[in-house]
């Protein structure tokens, strides 16, 4: 079919996530058409670097055979098993068995879903009903942190604090509250770590007391804020947070949608945060995009107290896909990928984009770099000094959006002006370098468009 009859048929019946209809219908959409490692190529033919591995979650990257090989193969032997009934496949039960292993301490019960953000719902039902069986059902109130992203969903998206995602839609609820975030950059007690570590725990420590204790059920916190801004608490911080959640019995759920799977360096960035979650969510990387699957990773506290609340009766709680087996033949595949070698490599190609990323901190636009393994953004500003942010006539989420598939390289363009970057952890070391290189030019070219050219510091 031709490109431009798709763009047709695509204003006309596919509604797109996070997006302006009238806006895209107004622009049409870019049709991807195939893909190789870091590499994507679009029905023009145009060959771009996926600086942004799909939506941070491509870790394997494109058209790895062993990957294809094993959907395949399932989708021959057994292509669908329900869970309900007592039933499973064989894909299912080894790889909860082997996320299991590799989670953090005592996290060794997996709950299939779809993605992160029925995952995230999953933890909410889940955390119910377990204060329900410890007969703390007054324990019904949620924290999360400003800036942060759970989800979409009805009730994850009152968790995530970002407005989009509640303006129309009647949340946040009135059981889901925020604390403010670490974001270094901008935070209004300083850049250091220590000092907003101390920031961050005094103002959980203040909701906590506002609500009351023994009204609060859990607090959620991912590693890095993604969708955010990718913003880096300091060292310590889940750390800190965690401590204060276990003082007042408070379950602890580290969203890992965006950061598991390599994404920060190891399997699971809460490993490296020296913390053991209550719950984990996960999604994305665990089989790097190729077909749906999320979970929610369980302690042995929480998944014993539930199950012996429940006694004899069915904990009313189910998903017709969860455990599906082509899913999980390819999250197996993935991990197969991951621990031979694709860790590794994501390791040493984190650490050459960060370094590259550093190197543009002189650029006249470059505010701050920020990152972890292969998550990484930069704050573009008009004025170091003040910080000030490019100025809303940029329109910075579009153009520089733009301009980097102009110059064959795709990122997260956020609306403030912060560049986004999650490449695929297969990347070589030319790769990583092409990345930067393209986006020093989109940098250069932003910094002649007249409106941010006009709001210059002289």
């Amino acid at each position: 079919m031709r490109a431009n009859s798709l763009v047709e048929l695509d204003r006309a019946h596919l509604v797109h996530p996070l997006a302006s209809y009238r806006g895209h219908e107004a622009a049409g959409v870019r049709v991807l058409s195939s893909a190789k490692g870091a590499t994507v190529t679009d029905a023009e033919g145009r060959e771009l670097l996926d600086g942004f591995a799909g939506l941070w979650c491509v870790n394997a990257g494109y058209a790895q055979q062993s990957l294809i090989d094993a959907a395949t193969k399932q989708l021959s032997q057994l292509a669908y098993a329900t869970g309900y009934f007592g039933l499973g496949s064989e894909p299912a039960i080894r790889l909860a068995a082997r996320l299991a292993e590799h989670a953090p301490g005592d996290l060794n019960h997996v709950y299939f879903t779809l993605g992160g953000s029925d995952a995230v719902d999953s933890t909410i039902r889940f955390i119910r009903y377990y204060h329900h069986a410890i007969g703390k059902p007054e324990k019904d109130q949620f924290i999360s942190v400003e800036s942060g992203y759970h989800g979409s969903s009805t009730s994850g998206a009152g968790l995530t604090a970002l407005p989009v995602f509640h303006t129309g839609f009647g949340v946040p609820h009135d059981w889901q509250h925020k604390i403010p975030s670490h974001y270094a950059y901008r935070n209004p007690v300083g850049s250091d770590g220590e000092t907003i570590i101390a920031a961050s725990v005094a103002s959980l420590r203040a909701k906590i007391a506002e609500l009351g204790a023994e009204r609060v059920a859990a607090f959620y916190a991912e590693p890095i804020q993604g969708s955010g801004g990718v913003l880096v608490p300091p060292a310590g911080w889940m750390k800190a947070m965690h401590a204060v959640c276990k003082e007042h019995d408070i379950l602890f759920v580290a969203d890992e949608v965006i950061t598991g799977f390599g994404r920060t360096g190891p399997l699971f960035a809460s490993a490296e945060d020296g913390i053991v979650p209550d719950f984990i969510t996960a999604a994305k990387g665990m089989t790097s995009g190729y077909v749906p699957m999320g979970a929610v990773f369980l302690s042995d506290r929480i998944y014993d107290t539930i199950a012996d609340g429940a006694g004899d009766a069915p904990i009313g709680h189910g998903q017709t896909y969860s455990g599906h087996p082509v899913s999980a033949a390819v999250g197996l595949a993935c991990l197969d990928l991951y621990e031979n070698g694709l860790l590794d490599n994501g390791r040493m190609a984190g650490n050459r984009l960060l370094e590259g990323l550093y190197s543009l901190a002189d650029h006249p636009l470059v505010g701050d770099v920020r990152g972890r393994g292969m998550l990484a953004a930069i704050e573009l500003v008009t004025d170091k000094e003040r910080k000030t942010p490019l100025p809303a006539e940029a329109d910075a989420g579009r153009r520089i959006f733009d301009r980097a598939w102009a110059n064959g390289l795709i990122i997260r363009a956020f609306n403030q002006g912060i560049l986004g970057y999650a490449p695929p952890l297969c990347c070589t070391e030319e790769e990583i370098d092409t990345i930067i290189d393209r986006t020093r030019m989109t940098l250069d070219q932003t910094l002649e468009d007249k409106d941010v050219r006009g709001a210059l510091k002289d």
